[in-house]
């Protein structure tokens, strides 16, 4: 399995649709950051769905290394 990419060092800041769902990039080989584009096929890494429980602003993860998933933690402050 191959190791993902830092796409950014900070997080993208997106309006999410209440019940929308969005494929989050995990590899960070995607042209269409934060969301995947089928970029991860043949890395062993693959997108993780969010569902949005609100209409909000949510920021994804760009550093890839967050241990809340799609959702930014903080993790790129340690990079």
């Amino acid at each position: 399995m191959a190791e993902p990419v830092v796409a950014q060092e900070f997080p993208y800041p997106v309006e999410v649709a209440e019940g929308k769902s969005y494929f989050w990039c995990a590899c960070g080989r995607s042209a269409t950051q934060p969301f995947c584009d089928g970029s991860h096929s043949g890395t062993g890494i693959e997108p993780v769905k969010y569902t949005a429980t609100e209409s909000k602003k949510v920021a994804f993860c760009g550093c890839k290394a967050s241990k809340k998933g799609a959702v930014c933690d903080g993790s790129h402050n340690q990079l």
